[in-house]
């Protein structure tokens, strides 16, 4: 049924029409633009993501070495940006359709869509640009909650790239090697900082120190001349943060009023709701896949 008579006026004159919504609202709708130039959408490349396939957006901060000491972040690991991170992650998996699992270190985040998924076309341009646009933005929106006393000094930049994997053990692969990377990372960083702060060496003659140093020595300096167990170190520091989505009971306070009472009463209502949720746990192993079957349904 049309909304309004514009509507059936526009019908009949034929020459455009009007479009109403289900509030009576109505906007003009224009013919389809045809001109002699529009030959130039042939240039324009089709990057359709394969089938069956698990589409990952890698992001990452673009010159965050000099981001992180403009901004006086805490080193070997400053947790309000690491939190930061996650903010802007777990907005991004809220704000799009399809995305899977997330899983993130440092300035980086990896993003993976859905198998099956048929956002925007499986168009790659479109799933790399929608999740780095909506990280960015959500990074300056959200900094003064973390960052409470440091002026965001300038716009931080991110790029990100598209890889595709065809089978779940690919995917675990994937993600096993990017908590890998953390851990080798996280380890050399705080020996490297511990040789800093309290060794009083310069970051050349910290580096000299680690060259050709394998992760047992690492501990070993660690735990030695620094009295720290790396193995007791935060988790979100060694194992980064795995973002997935969990069903989570919510209890709210609801007023009612009961029959034959003048009052309202205060009652305690539960409701279950589908969330995303951090974890810092393993990933290379079996028992997280075995703990959360559905992130590689197909059908989920």
């Amino acid at each position: 049924m049309l909304g309004c008579g514009r509507a059936a006026a526009a019908i009949a004159d034929g020459s455009r029409g009007w479009v109403c919504s289900l509030r009576g609202r109505c906007r003009l709708l224009l013919p389809m633009a045809k001109s002699k130039f529009e030959y130039v959408r042939d240039f324009e490349a089709d990057d359709t993501c394969l089938p069956n396939c698990w589409v990952v957006v890698r992001l990452d901060g673009r010159n965050f070495h000099r981001f992180s000491e403009q901004h006086e972040f805490k080193k070997p690991n400053d947790d309000r940006a690491l939190h930061l991170m996650t903010k802007c992650a777990r907005t991004v998996m809220e704000e799009l359709e399809d995305i899977a699992i997330a899983y993130g270190q440092s300035d980086e985040y990896s993003f993976v869509f859905k198998k099956k998924s048929k956002w925007f076309k499986r168009r790659a341009s479109k799933f790399m640009t929608h999740v780095v646009s909506q990280f960015a933005s959500s990074y300056v929106f959200y900094w003064k909650d973390y960052f409470k006393d440091q002026q965001l000094l300038y716009p931080p930049g991110f790029d990100a790239r598209i890889v595709l994997y065809p089978s779940n053990q690919n995917l675990k692969d994937y993600l096993s090697w990017r908590q890998a990377d953390c851990h080798i990372n996280n380890l050399y960083n705080t020996v490297f900082w511990m040789l800093v702060q309290r060794s009083g060496l310069t970051p050349v003659q910290a580096q000299d120190r680690l060259q050709g140093t394998l992760a047992g020595d690492k501990n070993e300096i660690l735990f030695s001349e620094f009295n720290i167990n790396y193995n007791n170190e935060p988790l979100m520091y060694r194992k980064g943060t795995v973002l997935v989505w969990q069903k989570v009971n919510e209890v709210t306070t609801k007023k009612i009023k009961l029959p034959k009472e003048a009052e309202e009463k205060e009652v305690e209502v539960t409701r279950t709701r589908t969330k995303v949720v951090p974890l810092h746990c393993d990933i290379i192993g079996d028992q997280f896949w075995e703990e959360y079957p559905e992130i590689l349904d197909e059908d989920s």
